[in-house]
């Protein structure tokens, strides 16, 4: 699945067969110092769970009675939810399929699709089983920042009930000014999102350490698989519905594994032993509190136990640092989606996007205009649609789960494939994971009518625009590689024949073989060739970083024609200009004044070949139309660039 990046409108993404062998670029830092990075930006999204996750099992769209059976039963699925998905599956298995140190679920398509190569029959189902996970993380990334702010504002209901009014417009003012910093970058405030996910973790140990004394059996009673069994023994359908809500106690764990290039493998499996503590000690405090109550007084609490469990004069701070919490977890799902696109835009399934870089020094920070304010226009939207936390629980959790059972899929080829497992070693895994994916994945199944339609529906939608860019652009390039011209018999009749001038033509192409049509369309209208030609391809790899000496390939076809390819890896910042002006094989040194940059535009003329339907033809035409500059993508040289245009028939 290696990709070539577009240097005009041109260039398509195609396969090629070369793979990079980078290790990637290791996290810098001490231990102690990345596992507070990692508590800060990894582990905002499960360790915010607590807040609405225990609330919505009993007092959600399906109702549970408080009492023993139910708190029993619900504890024990919570933690051995979050054994087997989270530690077993994540921590454990998953973030040892790592490509180059980085994780995530284009990271894990590129290293399967790289690894197997030569095995057809995986490639195309594996192919979009990747892009449906990325896909339902864009629902998720706008369900995540909703939920979680509007479900810690409404805690102030908790401290005076005539706060309710209030906590849409405090919520929704909260987001927007979320949004708003975003092109500013995290590199400040990152470095408090540490400290301050810290003492939100300690203090839910310690809220929930001060109601689990009155019942210190609670802790046995959660390990204890049995009192789950008995749950789904005395009432099967409240059981399986509630799995619904218990989900949410373990989303944000495909985090562990996306942002496992930021921080590494071992700061992040440390720093999960301190949170997961936290987390089961909060969840313990919940459920000894409510067992703690009048059955009426338990009916009140579990409106809203997260924030019952401080006292009453503390209940604000609370508020507050919840708020926090769900801000710096948001932030992260927020600058999450940030990097899935530019590696989508790198792998060829999105259009080029405008990319801002936010910090000198962290490559990792970038900031996507388009992106961010589409994600700000719709988390809004679900906020003043749904109008409570609750009513989003109902649409959050199937992308998740979706996105897990994907992620199995994907894990059966790691087994097999890649690490080469034996049956009985691999499948017995295999089938507990599916099994647990399956029923979480069918239990939010029920909640489609309720509001889960709309990470569906968002998935649908990005699904649909990934697929037609990817086939668009194949096609594309399919049709200009039939008219294609031989590079030997055009360098024998253009040398002697053309005028030649002083100076340096680069012609940007995506294909490493025949002439590009902006060559042939500007030797057509302006009857000259310069000294130097070069005909420049951009590949991506399907490794997240490329040295150095695998960085530039060329290839001498006398008379002042090269051929040259730069390489990178899909995590890497391009700059075509600086690497050219590294180029010592191809004579002079490159100098950007008396260097011209031609690209093609191409107009695309639907037809009636095969292809895609006429409805996705004009789809990709207008994603094509809208895509950003190849100038500014490859940061080349405004006053450098000559566009020539042409048509393509699809």
């Amino acid at each position: 699945m290696n990709v070539t990046a577009e240097g005009t409108a041109e260039s398509a993404n195609e396969t090629v067969t070369e793979s990079s062998h980078s290790h990637g670029h290791a996290p810098q830092g001490s231990l102690a110092k990345l596992m507070v990075g990692a508590v800060g930006i990894v582990f905002g999204d499960i360790g915010t769970s607590p807040i609405y996750a225990f609330r919505e099992t009993f007092a959600g769209h399906h109702l549970l009675e408080p009492d023993r059976l139910h708190i029993y039963g619900v504890l024990s699925l919570i933690f051995w939810s979050m054994m087997i998905i989270v530690t077993l599956k994540y921590v454990t298995i998953i973030m040892r399929a790592d490509n180059k140190g980085e994780g995530g679920s284009l990271a894990l398509l590129a290293l399967i699709n790289r690894s197997t190569g030569t095995t057809r029959r995986w490639s195309a189902g594996i192919v979009l089983l990747g892009v449906f996970a990325t896909a339902l993380f864009y629902g998720d990334s706008m369900i995540t920042p909703a939920i979680s702010v509007l479900s810690a504002v409404e805690g102030l209901t908790t401290v005076n009930a005539g706060f309710a009014p209030y906590v849409l417009p405090i919520a929704i003012g909260i987001l927007v000014a979320l949004f708003t910093i975003q092109f500013r970058g995290t590199a400040k405030v990152g470095t408090l999102f540490g400290p301050i996910m810290i003492l939100y973790f300690l203090t839910l140990a310690v809220l929930g350490i001060t109601h689990i004394y009155g019942h210190p059996m609670l802790l046995l009673e959660m390990l204890n698989p049995g009192n789950a069994i008995a749950f789904f023994v005395a009432e099967p359908l409240p059981a399986f519905i509630a799995m619904g809500s218990v989900v949410l106690a373990v989303t944000g764990a495909e985090a562990l594994y996306a942002d496992m290039g930021h921080f590494g493998r071992k700061p992040i499996r440390y720093a999960w032993i301190g949170v997961i503590v936290c987390l089961l000690l909060n969840y313990l405090g919940q459920g000894a509190m409510l067992l703690q109550q009048t059955p009426e007084g338990a009916r009140e609490l579990v409106k809203n136990p997260f924030f019952f469990l401080a006292p009453e004069a503390l209940r604000l701070p609370l508020v507050l640092l919840a708020t926090c919490a769900t801000i710096i977890a948001s932030q992260a799902v927020i600058t999450g989606a940030f990097s899935v696109t530019q590696q989508a835009i790198q792998l060829g399934f999105i259009p080029r996007l405008r990319i801002l870089h936010t910090s000198e020094t962290a490559a990792g920070q970038i900031y996507i205009p388009v992106i961010n304010w589409a994600l700000m226009v719709m988390v809004i939207v679900l906020v003043i649609t749904f109008q409570t936390s609750s009513n989003l629980a109902a649409a959050y959790g199937i992308a998740v789960t979706g996105a897990m059972f994907i992620d199995t899929l994907l894990l059966a080829v790691v087994f097999g494939a890649l690490w080469k497992w034996p049956a009985w070693k691999a499948w017995p895994l295999i089938g507990l994971f599916l099994f647990v994916d399956i029923l979480y994945f069918g239990a939010n199944l029920l909640k489609v009518p309720d509001g889960g339609w709309f990470p569906l529906v968002i998935g649908l939608i990005a699904f649909t625009l990934l697929t037609t860019w990817a086939k668009g652009r194949k096609l594309m390039m399919d049709r200009m590689a039939e008219a294609s011209l031989p590079m030997d018999v055009f360098v024998k009749s253009a040398a002697n024949s053309a005028i030649r001038v002083p100076g340096t033509a680069v012609f940007m192409t995506s294909s490493p073989k025949g002439v590009p049509h902006a060559l042939l369309h500007n030797l057509k209208h302006n009857k000259v060739l310069h000294e130097r030609v070069m005909l420049l391809t951009v590949r991506i790899e399907d490794v997240p970083y490329v040295p150095a000496v695998k960085r530039m390939e060329t290839e001498d076809y006398t008379a002042g024609f090269f051929r040259v390819v730069l390489r990178y890896g899909f995590m890497e910042e391009l700059d075509v200009p600086t690497e050219l002006s590294k180029l010592k094989d191809c004579g002079p040194t490159c100098k950007m004044m008396d260097t011209s940059f031609f690209l093609a535009r191409q107009t695309l003329i639907s037809t009636s070949r095969p292809g895609m339907a006429g409805w996705r033809e004009r789809l990709f035409a207008w994603m094509l139309r809208n895509s950003e500059s190849a100038m500014e993508f490859f940061k080349l040289p405004p006053n450098r660039v000559v566009e020539l245009g042409s048509q393509v028939e699809i």
